[in-house]
């Protein structure tokens, strides 16, 4: 089948983005709910999962000399990603400002925090890395899922690696995995992430199907996404799947205590992004954009697939030692597998008031059906619907504070003088 003119164009330009995974799906914990430590099953049992120097300035060049803005952001991930070796991310550095020619170069580490120490946030501080830390709440609820190979907690150790990024001054976030245990305490999550004095957080959904009996002989423990069957676990989620309605109840109390108290002084992305499509602006998240297909995934060994949620042979784009990144961006398989996500939506999602804002959500959680039977809607339909509805008069005012050059942040005073959520009724 060939490819219109506007799909063509889907990936060409900016906005292409390969996330590394230089350790592959290596993990020195055990999370419950981790999707990518599975991953190991795709590689031979031998495989050292270790990405090699050459790959690596492969990766570096490529990702320099196809970027047409004057910044060049390196997402590094896993798994681990620390687990490949402070000196390999020296290397890393080093090749960077070797070849930036005149380039600014960012760097950003999604990490579980527990191994980071002085040595490592000294090099994180001085070459001015960003940092994403994996924390689920205080310690009770944290230690309920994410632990070591041993089955021992890690909250103490993520705490420890979280101070001492304040001790160097490193610029970091915090990914907050909403498990059906974490929806259950909101309130107690956000207070705790506030008296941590954490400003910068996202709140990530767990959504993961039980496998069949094919996928479990091959040793995976979620089903893979794409996959249709007839069997009643292809819609049997896993034990620590948030439910349906519960991550929008989840969502709609944490925003109720950020937009009276903490707007402009606590970023939350969910809401971030949330304002973004209030104020009609284009997604900057796959998750809600109109379309995907452009944060591609290299594995250890030069492979490259669609996303990181589709790692799966299907979805296997080529070897970024054999293929550039922009081959394999604009090729049909990537462009249809980006195309696909706004073609598949059923005619409810087309004809719901937030599709502005939701756009479906990911293809991955599309597996429910809608009230008149058809496919493809969003698992976490009913929490968006919510989510959107309990928010639509904040974001109206607060996107019209944005137009006439006023802070977001006024939206506070709404709640202690006049209304102005008002002023969204008026427009």
């Amino acid at each position: 089948m060939g490819v219109s003119n506007k799909e063509k164009s889907h990936t060409r330009g900016e906005g292409i983005h390969l996330m590394a995974k230089p350790a592959g799906p290596v993990c020195n914990l055990d999370c419950t709910y981790c999707f990518y430590l599975e991953k190991e099953h795709l590689y031979p049992k031998n495989n050292r999962f270790l990405m090699s120097d050459e790959l690596l300035r492969t990766y570096i060049e490529q990702n320099i000399e196809r970027e047409a803005n004057p910044e060049v952001v390196f997402t590094w991930q896993g798994g681990e990603p620390m687990l490949r070796g402070l000196d390999f991310y020296q290397r890393a550095f080093a090749y960077q400002q070797a070849l930036a020619g005149g380039k600014t170069i960012r760097n950003a580490l999604q990490t579980n925090g527990t191994l980071l120490d002085e040595a490592w946030c000294e090099f994180l501080a001085k070459a001015g890395f960003t940092v994403g830390i994996s924390l689920d709440g205080p310690k009770e609820i944290h230690d309920a899922d994410r632990v070591d190979k041993q089955g021992r907690p890690t909250f103490d150790a993520v705490m420890r690696g979280i101070e001492l990024l304040k001790k160097y001054q490193i610029e970091f976030n915090v990914l907050v995995t909403v498990t059906n245990n974490v929806a259950q305490h909101p309130k107690q999550v956000y207070q705790f992430l506030k008296h941590q004095n954490i400003t910068h957080v996202q709140f990530n959904p767990v959504v993961e199907r039980m496998p069949n009996h094919q996928e479990q002989t091959i040793g995976l423990t979620f089903a893979q996404p794409g996959k249709v069957s007839l069997s009643k676990q292809a819609v049997q989620v896993t034990p620590h799947s948030v439910a349906p309605a519960a991550y929008g109840e989840f969502l709609n109390a944490i925003f109720d205590e950020w937009v009276r108290n903490d707007v402009g002084k606590v970023f939350v992305m969910n809401f971030e992004w949330a304002l973004a499509s209030f104020m009609r602006l284009p997604s900057t998240v796959c998750l809600f954009a109109e379309n995907c297909g452009k944060a591609l995934i290299l594995e250890h060994n030069g492979d490259v697939y669609s996303c990181d949620h589709f790692v799966y042979p299907e979805y296997l784009l080529g070897n970024l030692q054999d293929n550039s990144v922009t081959e394999m961006a604009n090729s049909a398989q990537q462009v249809a597998f980006g195309h696909a996500k706004s073609k598949d939506l059923p005619n409810f999602c087309k004809q719901c008031e937030y599709l502005f804002a939701c756009h479906g959500e990911c293809p991955k959680n599309r597996f429910s059906q809608t009230p008149d039977g058809e496919a493809n809607l969003n698992y976490l339909c009913p929490s968006y619907k919510s989510y959107f509805k309990h928010i639509t008069q904040y974001m109206n005012a607060m996107a019209k504070l944005i137009s006439h050059g006023q802070p977001a942040a006024l939206i506070m005073d709404a709640f202690n003088g006049p209304l102005m959520v008002k002023l969204a009724e008026r427009h």
